[in-house]
C-alpha cells in the first residue's frame, strides 16, 4: 500500500471514528471465530447472537 493510500487511510479513521470502531470490531470477531474459536464458544456465540436477533426484531420487525 502506497504512501498516499496509508495517509487517506488515517484520515478517514479520524473523521469516522465510530464506523472505523465497527469495522475493527467486526474484523476482530470474524478472525476469532474463523481462527481461535473451540466448540464450546462458539455454541455460546450462537445464544448471544440469537438473543441480539431477538432483540433487534423487537425494535424493526420488518428487518
Amino acid at each position: 500500500m502506497g504512501k498516499t493510500q496509508i495517509e487517506l487511510n488515517k484520515k478517514y479513521r479520524q473523521k469516522h471514528p465510530e464506523h472505523a470502531r465497527y469495522l475493527r470490531n467486526k474484523s476482530n470477531a470474524k478472525t476469532f471465530i474463523r481462527k481461535y474459536a473451540q466448540l464450546n464458544d462458539l455454541n455460546e456465540l450462537i445464544e448471544m447472537i440469537n438473543t441480539r436477533k431477538s432483540e433487534l426484531k423487537d425494535i424493526d420487525p420488518f428487518s
